[in-house]
């Protein structure tokens, strides 16, 4: 199975796409594609086959997307709870995972047409090596394509994930590449692994279940959620319709929380600003009063030096994290 399906909507399905389309769409949709184990027990076949036909679902899905313009679609293929599952089962995601990076290679032109840019987001560290080394095959073949994007979380939660930003945050300051001034709300979502994505618009949830799993916590605190109890190798074209009039129906409420959010955090960068700036000049002013233009041009020298070190630093982190898939493809290469 292709990892994007050919095809065109029929007639009915274009319609309704095009009655959608007349509002509001999110840009970037996550699935938590839920159900395939319960599936594979429901049709009495074995749990891995429950995964394959999940993974064909998402290939099917991604053409819905396609379709409705939506530019992002981010997964949660694997969970690092996951690998507490029987050794059989894990093995078996283990090798479904090099069976569908290995069919990913072999049809790069289909996806170079498309303009599919893959991404990976996790500790990778944790899978085999042969499968990182496919993995970043992949990424990196896909790199340079800039039509849609799929995100596809492996190895991973959010906890760990925002664990792993601020431990990205503090090899910075050890680094002296920042200050630990310079932490921030926003600097912490820019070392996130989804740091090259927007946030998503829609999140979805499939199987009934009414949790998030440690999924996209960070991400999605402004995002729509949807639970919807059918499982996921049985979810339909309507039913992500249904999943986007959803989005529709709240779309202003998400709207004013995400403006009210970026208000809220430059009013707290600002105050972060003005208090490492008074205590400088506190420090160096020998306790003397500082006039107004003073202050205000020292507060701007400042946020303008605290700028050119977060870029500075975001730049050393991309480098850090472009070297680790590169030398994953060079090994690959001698191999």
């Amino acid at each position: 199975m292709s990892w994007i399906r050919e095809g065109e909507l029929n007639l009915i399905e274009r319609f309704t796409a095009n009655i959608l389309k007349a509002g509001p769409m999110p840009k970037h949709v996550a699935f938590i594609m839920d159900g395939n184990r319960r599936f594979a027990r429901r049709q009495n076949m074995e749990c891995l086959k429950g995964h394959m036909q999940g993974f064909n679902k998402l290939a099917e899905t991604l053409r819905w997307c396609k379709h409705l313009d939506i530019q992002e679609v981010t997964v949660y293929a694997f969970s690092i709870e996951n690998f507490k599952r029987t050794k059989d089962e894990v093995d078996g995601l283990m090798d479904l995972a090099r069976e569908k990076f290995l069919k990913l290679l072999d049809e790069r032109e289909n996806l170079e047409k498309h303009g599919v840019c893959i991404r990976v987001l996790g500790d990778l560290n944790m899978l085999p090596l042969d499968l990182q080394q496919l993995i970043a095959k992949a990424v990196l073949t896909t790199k340079s394509h800039d039509k849609c994007f799929l995100n596809v979380c492996f190895s991973y939660t959010s906890r760990y994930e925002i664990t792993n930003a601020v431990r990205e945050m503090a090899w910075g300051v050890e680094q002296g590449l920042i200050k630990a001034s310079d932490v921030s709300e926003t600097l912490l979502s820019e070392c996130l692994y989804s740091s090259n994505s927007p946030n998503p618009d829609l999140l979805i949830r499939t199987s009934g279940e009414v949790r998030l799993s440690d999924f996209l916590l960070w991400q999605t605190s402004h995002s729509c959620i949807v639970f919807q109890s059918v499982l996921w190798p049985e979810y339909s074209f309507w039913n992500l319709c249904d999943a986007i009039l959803r989005y529709q129906l709240s779309y202003k409420s998400i709207q004013k929380a995400r403006d009210l959010h970026r208000e809220h955090q430059a009013l707290q960068q600002q105050e972060a600003d003005r208090e490492v700036v008074a205590e400088l000049l506190q420090h160096h002013g020998n306790g003397k009063p500082v006039d107004a233009q003073r202050r205000q041009d020292a507060l701007q020298h400042y946020a303008t030096c605290r700028e050119e070190r977060v870029q500075d630093f975001l730049r050393a982190l991309k480098h850090k994290r472009d070297s680790y898939f590169n030398g994953l493809w060079s090994e690959t290469a001698l191999a």
